[in-house]
């Protein structure tokens, strides 16, 4: 048997392997549930946003700035975000974990939480409407709003290292809370996750 007799009987069987192989590359979504964590990287994902913020709220809140102010003010305090900057090594959504913070605020019932300057002048907007256009039983007054008695703000950083085909990537949440009429800093909070990632033998 010569090679050519050779190759055209194998050339099926090369044909029917790759057809195989490609059918069992093909891609597969289903759907999960939104609380479960699907860690596909050592990448910051949605479930850290959401146990950071909660674990570093319960903390602010049990310190006695709380109870201090309740004594003092008879009301619950109100707590703006100022500002939460990303000082990381990779893209971080920081309006989700800001939206994480809001809700730990709010899901506490110890705080109230006040809106940032954006909302509040679109919210202003709209009561200039109201004054033109809504009869008089409905609209809302201008200089009612609420104020701030407490300023929440801070970073997230990270650090990467990586040896022997393993990475670990450390990420560092700091919060600051600072009482906004003495700028007395009543709260500082951190919060440290560290993630492994072991290399397979297709690589990263």
């Amino acid at each position: 048997m010569n090679c050519k007799t050779t190759l055209l009987k194998l050339t099926p069987l090369v044909v029917a392997c790759s057809l195989a192989i490609t059918g069992c590359s093909s891609t597969k979504v289903q759907r999960v549930d939104a609380n479960q964590e699907v860690a596909l990287s050592d990448k910051w994902n949605g479930k850290d946003s959401q146990l950071v913020a909660e674990a570093m709220i319960n903390d602010m809140l049990s310190f006695p700035w709380v109870n201090d102010h309740l004594q003092k003010e008879g009301t619950r305090p109100a707590i703006i975000i100022q500002s939460v900057r990303n000082k990381s090594h990779q893209h971080i959504a920081v309006d989700t974990f800001l939206n994480d913070l809001k809700r730990s605020i709010l899901r506490s019932g110890q705080a109230d939480f006040v809106a940032n300057k954006d909302v509040r002048q679109e919210i202003r907007d709209e009561r200039k409407d109201q004054e033109l256009n809504a009869s008089l039983e409905t609209q809302n007054e201008m200089g009612q709003e609420q104020g701030a008695d407490y300023a929440l703000s801070g970073t997230i950083n990270s650090f990467v290292d990586e040896q022997g085909g393993d990475r670990v990537t450390f990420y560092q949440v700091d919060l600051r809370l600072i009482d906004m009429t003495t700028n007395r800093e009543v709260w500082n909070g951190q919060k440290k996750i560290q993630k492994l990632q072991e290399r397979s033998r297709f690589g990263f």
